[in-house]
């Protein structure tokens, strides 16, 4: 995952979104709801294991 990816999780936020976009990487990544724009912060590992799907990459490869 890189910044500006577009994620899925598995839960959905108290606004009813599912989708999240990726604001920074690392240890802990901050992700925005695409809902209500609420930021949060979540350690990598929970991530790896909420996520359902990359919706849309950020940079996508040339081919």
């Amino acid at each position: 995952m890189q910044i500006g990816d577009i994620i899925r999780l598995r839960k959905p936020h108290p606004c009813g979104s599912t989708d999240w976009k990726v604001m920074r990487t690392g240890m802990d990544f901050r992700i925005q709801c695409l809902g209500c724009q609420h930021q949060a912060w979540i350690p990598r590992v929970k991530l790896e294991r909420q996520l359902k799907e990359v919706l849309q990459k950020a940079h996508p490869e040339q081919s």
